[in-house]
């Protein structure tokens, strides 16, 4: 039977890793329909809808998969990752 602690950084990676993961994600996927080309507004609502499915992929992850630490490895790494690639993109359209 998994721990209080173990369940509360389950469900710490799920919402938090998961909210972070997200916004890497849509900050990447704006910023690269934007460069591409697509106005704000439709890149913005087009990633929206898609980061609902996304944000839920990675919550369900995080309470199936064997280890918290790959959990919080892949989650908060992820979203470093991609939010640093946004900025740098950005950076280089302006």
């Amino acid at each position: 039977m998994p721990t209080r602690s173990h369940v509360a950084g389950r469900v710490a990676a799920s919402l938090l890793g998961g909210w972070s993961f997200v916004w890497g994600f849509a900050t990447l996927a704006i910023t690269g329909l934007v460069a591409l080309g697509q106005p704000y507004d439709e890149a913005y609502k087009a990633t929206m809808l898609l980061a609902f499915l996304v944000f839920l992929v990675a919550f369900c992850w995080a309470f199936a998969a064997a280890s918290l630490k790959r959990v919080w490895g892949v989650l908060a790494g992820g979203a470093v990752l991609m939010t640093s690639a946004a900025w740098l993109l950005q950076r280089n359209l302006v």
